[in-house]
């Protein structure tokens, strides 16, 4: 493994959500006013997802009073705090912006149902799975070895 990804092993959330372009999620992020800090979700569909590692980011769209917004959020970022899963989306592309174009309920993505839905609710526990795995077992190798009894 190179020193870039090494560092971004390191630096990096342990547990990342895993998120699919078309999921309407909400992104619990930590905004700041004045000497305050306060957690404010953000409500809306996935319509991008790029980079990799710890530069991995997700851009989200939502209509507030009959205006389009979006976002990107950094997954890996300190001031996102979490992301949290809606309801899944099926589509065939990766990249949705053609939703630009759309107004009213032309915007809606179909819901992900059946045997899809089954099939990737179990590869994505199996991935969170994996990924605490690989935190606990990073966790107990930073952790000091503990000395025998002395007497």
């Amino acid at each position: 493994m190179n020193l870039i990804e090494t560092l971004e092993d390191e630096l990096g959330k342990t547990v990342v959500p895993t998120v699919h372009v078309g999921d309407t999620v909400n992104v619990h992020y930590l905004i700041r006013e004045g000497d305050k800090e306060r957690v404010q979700i953000f409500n809306g569909t996935v319509i991008a997802m790029s980079g990799r590692g710890i530069r991995k980011t997700i851009t989200v769209r939502r209509i507030v009073q009959g205006e389009g917004v979006e976002r990107t959020f950094p997954l890996h970022g300190p001031r996102v705090q979490d992301v949290e899963l809606v309801r899944r989306g099926e589509v065939r592309r990766a990249k949705l912006f053609y939703l630009r174009d759309r107004v009213g309920k032309k915007t809606r993505v179909k819901e992900l149902l059946g045997d899809k839905a089954r099939r990737e609710k179990e590869r994505d526990a199996s991935e969170m799975a994996a990924m605490q795995a690989k935190a606990a077992a990073e966790a107990a190798a930073a952790e000091p070895a503990e000395e025998g009894s002395e007497e």
